[in-house]
């Protein structure tokens, strides 16, 4: 999918180009493409450059937090909602477990460590499996809340959002967080419908009232606020909320007598090592959409949304994040770049900078978790496992819109 991508994006940009060349005369547009792609090679190398010292903060400091035990404590407390939510499978099987860990790695953060989880818990769940090539009902209830994963610690957002130089760049955190509930909530509305899962059982429900109290307090609380008290008040949570969370690993730390030091070393490194690797990814996409932009074909797209909307009465600034949207189902790095590239254009404290930030933190990638998760296992007919990630990430992305104009707007 990211090849298609890819080749769209400099082929379109060709056609463009051409169209432009011999239709209007314009001989620069050549130009102006070679200089995007040079420009903005340039420009992905110092960003992932930047990026080095952030992410080996971060991934140190969440390397804390996983040898503390914080995983395993995340574990137990979401085990008996995933028994109720999957009663196919055994109380003590080793799916529940990788499936709960998955979840509570995502919850943190810790994309390394989630992704194989994930995986092994889709083999496990493979193994309970009568058809084997096509999804059970279990597989895709997982698959879809992955999909829309809730992200508690939005750190690669954060990061990208320091390096591209916003003021605060945890301003987003309490707006992600509405987003990705709106997101996981769809998710499992719409798998529990087809699926016929009871949501009404007292365990089920419980958890999910505590999630919604906690949303809703957070709603209620900023919704009597001015905007200005409450992005200031939005920021100070934010801000309390994620160094308490540092405290926490720490303090997790010295009582379970881990060596916080050497493990912030050990993530650090990782951090390091994930700055040099992303080089090649960011430079590819960045090339490609500043290409796609420089050629107007972007703009072209753009403008004939914005029509639209304006030729309905609405506000068409979230349009300019709107790439980022588009991308998201489809190719995490993809839309990762599109963020890159909205902040970078319009700036990382702009409207469509910070709309870009929630959109990319409140879903996961839903075509590239099907392929990953079910290619690992040969599944062939998914079912309705598209259709339900799509309606969360939908959810997701209409929720990121209506909260950034009520925070930013």
């Amino acid at each position: 999918m990211l090849n298609i991508i890819w080749i769209f994006f400099f082929t379109t940009a060709f056609i463009v180009a051409l169209i432009k060349l011999f239709a209007f005369g314009d001989t620069e547009i050549f130009g102006q493409l070679m200089t995007a792609m040079f420009s903005l090679s340039k420009t992905a190398f110092e960003i992932s450059l930047g990026l080095t010292g952030i992410l080996a903060l971060w991934l140190g400091i969440m390397r804390i937090g996983e040898r503390s035990g914080f995983i395993d404590l995340l574990t137990r407390g979401l085990t008996p909602l995933f028994a109720k939510l999957v009663p196919e499978v055994p109380k003590n099987h080793p799916a529940l477990g990788a499936m709960v860990m998955n979840m509570s790695a995502n919850a943190l953060g810790l994309d390394n460590a989630a992704t194989p989880l994930g995986i092994k818990a889709m083999k496990e769940l493979q193994k309970l499996n009568p058809l084997k090539d096509t999804a059970s009902n279990a597989q895709i209830l997982f698959l879809v809340i992955n999909t829309s994963a809730v992200t508690l610690f939005p750190v690669t957002i954060f990061t990208y959002r320091a390096q591209m130089g916003a003021v605060n760049p945890t301003d987003v955190f309490i707006p992600i967080l509405i987003a990705t509930y709106a997101s996981t909530l769809m998710g499992l509305l719409a798998v529990s419908y087809v699926q016929k899962i009871n949501l009404l059982d007292k365990v089920i429900l419980s958890y999910l009232g505590g999630f919604t109290v906690l949303v809703v307090g957070l709603l209620t609380y900023f919704s009597h606020l001015p905007q200005a008290e409450m992005l200031q008040q939005s920021a100070l949570i934010s801000n309390v909320i994620l160094f308490s969370l540092v405290m926490l690993f720490i303090t997790g730390a010295v009582v379970k007598k881990v060596n916080a030091y050497e493990a912030f070393i050990d993530g650090a490194k990782e951090g390091f090592e994930t700055a040099i690797t992303i080089i090649p990814y960011l430079v590819a996409m960045l090339v490609a959409i500043g290409v796609f932009r420089a050629s107007g074909a972007l703009d072209l797209l753009a403008d004939g949304l914005r029509h639209i909307v304006l030729a309905l009465n609405f506000d068409d600034r979230f349009i300019d994040a709107l790439p980022t949207a588009l991308m998201k189902p489809f190719s995490g790095s993809g839309a990762r770049a599109m963020m890159v590239d909205t902040m970078q254009t319009y700036g990382a404290d702009s409207f469509a900078g910070r709309l870009s930030s929630i959109v990319q933190g409140s879903t996961e990638t839903t075509f590239y978790v099907l392929a990953v998760y079910f290619g690992s296992v040969g599944i062939k007919n998914i079912r309705h496992a598209a259709a339900c990630g799509l309606a969360a990430d939908i959810a997701g992305i209409m929720a990121a819109i209506g909260v950034a104009y009520w925070f930013f707007g």
